[in-house]
């Protein structure tokens, strides 16, 4: 067997795919609100929802972490999956908030880029922590971290490309930096993304 399973008083694998739900309705609201260019009051509390929600499941895994003497995979493997998965959605969540400090109003074509691949990326993730439940998903598991794999290094070329134009193009120097530092926490979601592969191909190794 690849995994072992929990006895049926409690099931880690649940609080996992309740984080990831939420780490995805975020990348899913920050794709949205940056087609829209604008973050209203609304806007940025459904979003910190979404993140203080996220907070309050990977708080409780760590408290049933404490407390359960059977785990499904080594401890310290829950406790860094946990936290990387609670990383992308209080990331997500920094973007917005910087977005509305920043009064960012028009739409940015590169945000929108950015904010699609992240949307993909967690997307991915998603799928290879929820596949963790079964040895039958050791694939799809695999191909999803692949993905995660592969839409960092588009990042990482998308981020160097708008730093680019933005130095070459932009003349007012305060937008400039707003963006930079922008531009920099969308890509660094995508790192965090790849961090979760690094969890998962550490529990899948262990487990094999």
């Amino acid at each position: 067997m690849l995994f072992k399973f929990l006895p049926n008083e409690f099931n880690f694998f649940d609080l996992f795919d309740k984080q990831v739900d939420y780490a995805l309705s975020a990348a899913t609201c920050f794709k949205e609100l940056a087609s829209k260019g604008a973050i209203d009051e609304g806007s940025l509390e459904k979003i910190g929802d979404i993140e203080h929600q996220g907070d309050e499941v990977a708080h409780e895994i760590f408290e049933h972490l404490n407390k359960t003497f059977i785990t499904p995979f080594d401890r310290e493997d829950i406790h860094a999956l946990a936290k990387e998965i609670d990383d992308i959605t209080d990331m997500i969540n920094t973007i917005v908030s910087r977005l509305k400090i920043y009064n960012v109003v028009s739409v940015d074509k590169n945000l929108i880029q950015f904010a699609s691949v992240i949307e993909e990326s967690v997307r991915a993730v998603a799928c290879a922590v929820k596949g963790l439940r079964s040895a039958k998903n050791f694939q799809s598991i695999q191909e999803s971290c692949v993905e995660i794999n592969r839409l960092e290094n588009v990042g990482d070329k998308m981020r160097d490309v708008m730093l680019a134009d933005l130095f070459d193009n932009m003349k007012d120097p305060i937008t400039l930096i707003k963006l930079k530092e922008i531009y920099q926490d969308a890509e660094t979601v995508l790192d965090v993304c790849e961090d979760v592969t690094h969890v998962v191909g550490a529990i899948l190794l262990k487990q094999a």
